[in-house]
């Protein structure tokens, strides 16, 4: 190289300096540092320690709408994973062990949002299929029935009296009327009683009995042991106002006198033991004998935190009958989630179905039949579907299989039915 070109690329060199030592000063102002460990940030997490560059500073309606966005956020994935996880047993939890995750809704999100609109759906389901039975506990709303029939009677004496002819049957008829409204009155007068006593317990009792048998012989004749119990009960009323009869109250007891109490408890917590029955049976007689609907709410508003404690037990009893398999705590968990979100998802659509047959039974009785029978079939597929999921994905033959699954089947049984007794328990403690 000559001494001319040597001067050249050093001047070029050197021109060329101010322009790189321009452009880093811009990149060191557009850098970004973490907040926590103060190092240099190329990307939305810090290569230091983790942290990442989205502030949880925001405005509070970002923060529940990225919250709501978490749980219910199903997008394309909800068509890929609800129709696999109500007729292809173990389909869901097999590709999820597999990693083929992507696809699908994560377990536990699927059993967070089947399970919140089952509970939510529970109690219009539960008073659609029964609202008679719950009706006639509810004291306010049986008092209403018998003040509207009572005004229904009097208003056909009336007309009757006002009449011009006055034949004997139209007589008979106003004389019965006259014992028609005497009789509800009564029954409106012992409803009304004041829930304290004993005797103004057993009243309300006997009263709401007696107006249900009244009107369903209204509709149709009662049958004999209907005729039976109705005749009972008119006598055990005069008894009880006669101050004959003692009145049938809720003990819980294991003594003669009464009381609650355990020999490997101290004297201090027996008495607290005690107490505690002696608050649950006064609330208890009291939630069944005036209006079960406040209980209703309060035991399915129970029902989800329970269920959400049952989950992990019962994947500890998949975990001891399965303790060859080699599944990891969280793949049992993993089948527990995906069973309990077949099982709501499953009984919600056998109900809607049922629901719909029944509002049309009366104009298309052909078409409600075969919405009946599709619920039912849907009912019988809960217990086939859980003995496939249990075989493909633990792997087991037949016979085993079946044993194992009637085992599971029976202590869960005995689970859900400490479950369903803690829910009223707690459901009576919180009215």
């Amino acid at each position: 190289m000559t001494t001319t070109e040597l001067i050249k690329t050093e001047t070029a060199t050197d021109m060329a300096k101010p322009a790189i030592s321009l452009s880093e000063s811009e990149e060191s102002k557009d850098c970004k540092s973490c907040e926590n460990c103060h190092q240099a940030l190329n990307g939305p997490f810090c290569a230091n320690c983790g942290q990442s560059t989205d502030s949880t500073l925001k405005y509070f309606w970002v923060v529940i709408m990225h919250l709501l966005d978490d749980i219910f956020s199903f997008d394309s994935r909800a068509s890929r994973t609800l129709w696999p996880l109500i007729a292809r047993p173990a389909f869901l939890t097999n590709e999820y062990f597999a990693g083929r995750r992507v696809h699908y809704v994560p377990p536990l999100r699927l059993y967070l949002f089947i399970s919140i609109v089952f509970f939510i759906t529970l109690k219009f389901f539960v008073t659609a299929d029964d609202g008679s039975a719950i009706n006639i506990n509810n004291k306010e709303e049986v008092t209403t029935q018998v003040k509207t029939h009572i005004k229904q009677l009097e208003t056909e004496r009336n007309s009757l009296k006002n009449s011009t002819l006055e034949s004997p049957d139209e007589l008979a008829e106003i004389t019965r009327l006259d014992e028609d409204v005497a009789k509800f009155n009564n029954y409106l007068a012992d409803l009304n009683r004041e829930y304290t006593s004993g005797q103004n317990k057993q009243l309300i009792k006997i009263a709401r009995e007696l107006v249900e048998l009244e009107f369903d012989k209204a509709e149709d004749v009662l049958s004999s042991k209907e005729q039976e119990r109705f005749e009972i009960l008119v006598d055990k009323r005069i008894k009880v106002l006669n101050g004959d009869l003692i009145s049938e109250e809720l003990t819980i007891g294991n003594n003669e006198d009464g009381s609650l109490s355990f020999d490997f408890l101290s004297e201090e917590k027996n008495k607290k033991l005690n107490e505690f029955s002696k608050e649950l049976t006064e609330k208890a007689e009291k939630a069944f004998n005036s209006d079960t609907g406040p209980l209703i709410d309060q035991v399915i508003g129970k029902l989800p935190q329970l269920m959400f404690i049952l989950l992990p037990l019962f994947a500890v009893l998949l975990k001891v009958m399965f303790i060859f398999s080699k599944r990891l705590y969280m793949e049992h968990l993993t089948v527990a989630l995906h069973s309990h979100s077949f099982i709501f998802i499953t009984v919600l659509l056998s109900e809607v179905i049922e629901l719909s047959g029944g509002s049309i039974v009366a104009t298309h009785p052909a078409l409600a039949n075969f919405a009946g029978q599709v619920a039912g079939v849907l009912y019988l597929w809960i217990p086939i579907y859980l003995f496939i999921m249990q075989k493909r994905v633990y792997k087991q033959g037949y016979f085993f299989t079946l044993v194992k699954f009637g085992i599971i089947g029976t202590i869960y049984s005995m689970m859900i039915a400490v479950t369903g007794v803690v829910a009223v328990v707690w459901g009576i403690m919180g009215t």
